[in-house]
């Protein structure tokens, strides 16, 4: 899978860009807030039809413009594609593929894989479950798109159920009950396939991480759902049973405290939880053994490897773990942002497409 060619109009500080990348590295060179990273952000809201960044799609129209443009141009294991993204500032953004309008942006999931990896993401570990949710949910939407519709239902009757909530006058017989009728059946589904997604990931990332550290440390992914998976009434009654046992809570706190949307990922390393009581060392070490499971994940079930972004990641590492990242790039095409050279140059990535960014341009070396 790879991008051919990246088309930006009035978008972030691009007044235009035409961007035709190689198949293995992209090195797109600059310093710091030249527009490196709102190229590569395009690349994700092309796979996802969001930003990485930000939730406000004006956000990403040139300032003082009506209106942007992100076109991406690339070939999958299923052919040539075209996916673009037009935005105008005051409406909703419209989706393309293939010049047909997509009705909803689930359409995009799988089309284009995407794998980022920025300093930010070391909140996968540091921060709370919020995060580790999301890593989840991102990588099932791209290899599973009926999940991402999934996970669309459930998050739209929480906000239903949540709003009853606040306003407990409003709530006649009966109508809780149907709201976790149809929570608990979608949440069913997501419990099973976070459950089939963390137990692929989790031996993928023991291997990786054994071989980051000679073998020194245990890396251990286990998935923490607030649900038991393995209650004896299944899933569907085991979430039906929290929900009316947590209602009178729910009422007196106004929103809904049970369900797969307080899950989380557990991370130890040779028994101990990561999250607290880790060094950054460890920390940084056991995101980079998550992010590249991530990449062997997709390539495992999309049967292809997905496109690798690294935003400004190398400063954050040293050699032995830029050194693995490198290895991971061999058969992906991947875009790096970096403000020098020399980094790459002494991990000997001589066979690479450099690309130099300044005050809104980017061109070819």
């Amino acid at each position: 899978m790879e991008i051919n060619r990246l088309r930006l109009n009035q978008y972030r500080s691009y007044a235009a860009l035409d961007l035709r990348p190689g198949p293995g590295i992209n090195a797109i060179v600059g310093d710091n807030a030249e527009g490196k990273t709102n190229s590569v952000e395009a690349v994700f809201l092309c796979a996802f039809g969001r930003s990485h960044r930000t939730s406000r799609d004006a956000e990403l129209i040139m300032r003082g413009c009506a209106g942007g443009y992100v076109g991406a141009e690339l070939t999958n294991n299923t052919g040539s594609h075209l996916i673009e993204i037009k935005l105008r500032d005051g409406e909703r953004k419209k989706i393309f593929i293939d010049r047909q309008m997509a009705s909803r942006s689930g359409e995009l999931m799988g089309m284009l894989n995407v794998v980022m990896f920025a300093p930010e993401d070391l909140s996968i570990v540091k921060e709370g479950p919020a995060e580790r949710r999301r890593f989840m949910d991102m990588e099932l939407s791209q290899t599973h798109p009926a999940y991402y519709y999934r996970l669309q239902r459930y998050n739209a009757a929480l906000k239903q159920r949540n709003a009853l909530l606040k306003e407990p006058d409003r709530i006649g017989p009966g109508m809780l009950e149907t709201w976790d009728e149809q929570l608990s059946a979608l949440g069913e589904e997501i419990v099973m396939d976070r459950c089939e997604f963390i137990d692929g990931l989790s031996t993928i990332a023991y291997d990786l991480h054994k071989s980051i550290t000679g073998g020194r440390e245990r890396l251990e992914i286990v998935y923490e759902p607030d649900i038991d998976p393995e209650a004896p009434e299944g899933i569907y009654g085991a979430m039906l049973k929290a929900l009316d046992r947590s209602r009178a809570e729910d009422l007196r706190r106004g929103f809904t405290t049970a369900g797969p949307h307080r899950d989380d990922i557990g991370i130890a390393l040779s028994g101990i939880d990561v999250r607290t009581f880790g060094s950054q060392g460890q920390k940084r070490t056991a995101a980079l053994s998550l992010k590249l499971s991530e990449l062997a994940f997709i390539r495992e079930i999309k049967e292809e490897a997905p496109v690798l972004i690294l935003d400004d990641v190398l400063s954050e590492l040293d050699e032995g773990r830029q050194q693995l990242l490198m290895e991971s790039m061999k058969d992906c095409q991947c875009f790096l942002t970096c403000t020098s050279l020399e980094g790459l140059k002494r991990a000997g990535l001589g066979n690479m497409k450099v690309f130099r960014c300044k005050g809104g341009e980017m061109r070819p070396e």
